[in-house]
């Protein structure tokens, strides 16, 4: 069974690290299936509200960008509930006080998913590429590999290469949860897109944290790269973190991660 059949004949789909935009159209659409055709429950977790999604999800749990090592370890404690002691171990010492305010994701939020879960059949955990190239990778894939093991999930993980890294990982020798990065200030996601735009899609919260208007040109600094932007306000998008569509770019503002905290700077200023 292909990815897109599995997800459309899920009754519980779980999506971590993917906005599910335009390139993603045919999960997107698989997941819009599997409501109408099981009635679907459908977690979206995201740092990015995706409006497109308001009419399909039941819960949006939002979490800071960055966070993503621990929304894993709040997956993994409110859903592995059998496996080795070593395991059971490292879930009954995380700190989710901590985990839970850096990430601004609420343990009761994961245990209401879980609640949900429980008469789904056929449940379904989508990773997406937000997570390939976070600093903390290594244990990120580590703790996909436990879930993976020891949960009903099926873990559907949009990159092949990622999913093979995920697969052959032993689950051994798992790391304390990194203390969370702060990223505050301007922050700019990269969507990767079929085209490119020279837009900086952006929220009226970002535009006036910002200091920029709608139409404004600006550079987006973050260390040795400068980049020409246009301020285009979305009224639909909330909070403080703006969208750049890119496709290929050997900038490094857009190498890496795909959070970055940048310096806008109006270009006639």
């Amino acid at each position: 069974m292909n990815k897109k059949e599995l997800i459309s004949k899920s009754d519980f789909i779980f999506s971590l690290g993917t906005m599910l935009s335009n390139n993603k159209e045919e999960v997107r659409n698989s997941i819009i299936e599997s409501i109408a055709k099981t009635n679907a429950q459908f977690v979206y977790m995201h740092p990015i509200d995706n409006i497109d999604l308001k009419l399909y999800y039941t819960q949006f749990i939002k979490y800071e960008a960055g966070s993503e090592e621990g929304i894993l370890a709040l997956i993994l404690d409110a859903f592995v509930k059998e496996s080795t002691s070593d395991i059971q171990k490292y879930i009954s010492n995380l700190d989710l006080g901590y985990i839970s305010a850096e990430s601004s994701a609420g343990e009761e939020e994961f245990e209401e998913a879980y609640s949900n879960s429980q008469n789904c059949q056929f449940k379904t955990l989508i990773i997406g590429d937000d997570l390939i190239e976070h600093p903390r990778v290594e244990n990120i894939i580590r703790l996909l590999s436990i879930i993976k093991k020891y949960t009903d999930f099926n873990v559907i993980v949009l990159d092949n290469n990622f999913e093979e890294k995920i697969n052959s990982c032993e689950c051994s020798d798992l790391e304390e949860i990194e203390d969370l990065k702060s990223f505050d200030g301007s922050v700019v996601y990269r969507l990767i897109e079929d085209e490119s735009t020279e837009d900086l899609i952006a929220s009226k919260s970002f535009a006036q944290i910002a200091k920029v208007a709608n139409n404004d040109e600006v550079y987006l600094n973050y260390k040795n790269s400068k980049v020409k932007k246009i301020i285009k306000i979305d009224e639909k998008l909330h909070g403080t973190i703006a969208i750049s569509k890119i496709t290929d770019s050997n900038e490094e503002i857009f190498s890496g991660y795909r959070y970055k905290q940048v310096k806008i700077q109006k270009v006639d200023a």
